[in-house]
């Protein structure tokens, strides 16, 4: 099974439509979709390595796009859709406690949470919904995702044939850690942070 997963996801990356699907699926993780757009940045920039900075200005732009939706859903929509998406990710009951934190160190929490396996729809519903300054918002989203996505790319670009080879033979371990940081980032964020 993860040895098809591993030739689709790189059949992705190798095709025409994958800057689109990158786009799509780090717009979607900052704004509502539980998935992080961190495997298939890796699988594209492996496949082909001269595209690394391409494939993280697309992560970086799309997904601080994202995170506007976020945010709007936050300030606008936070009794229907909002208010669902951080239940959710267990925030519900939590909120007073993130606008007391977010009036001292909300920029400390969205350049925190923008670099951990923490789900970053969190921050940007919540600075939406805690009326965060959108400018700083977006201008700390900027810097947050442009670091994660700037630092893979760096990685995968300078070692991916090595990280290629580790791939193809430990493709199925690699993507249950995977599954399993992505679960503890939601088990952080709803029971710790």
């Amino acid at each position: 099974m993860f040895k098809s997963l591993y030739q689709w996801t790189l059949s992705l990356a190798e095709s025409r439509h994958a800057p689109w699907a990158l786009g799509a699926v780090a717009f979607a993780e900052s704004s509502f979709f539980p998935i992080p757009p961190d495997p298939l940045l890796a699988m594209m920039t492996i496949a082909k390595p001269k595209q690394a900075w391409v494939y993280a200005s697309i992560c970086t732009l799309a997904s601080v796009a994202g995170g506007i939706l976020g945010y709007a859903i936050g300030a606008l929509l936070f009794e229907t859709v909002g208010k669902w998406l951080i239940n959710l990710y267990g925030y519900g009951a939590r909120v007073e406690e993130l606008r007391a934190v977010y009036a001292h160190w909300g920029w400390a929490f969205i350049l925190f949470k923008g670099l951990t396996p923490i789900p970053y729809k969190i921050v940007t519903i919540t600075s939406g919904l805690l009326a965060y300054s959108l400018p700083l918002f977006i201008f700390l989203s900027l810097v947050t995702r442009g670091t994660r996505f700037f630092i893979a790319a760096v990685v995968l670009n300078r070692f991916g044939d090595n990280i290629r080879g580790l791939l193809e033979k430990y493709f199925a371990l690699l993507m249950i850690g995977f599954i399993v940081i992505v679960i503890a980032g939601f088990f952080l964020a709803a029971h710790f942070i």
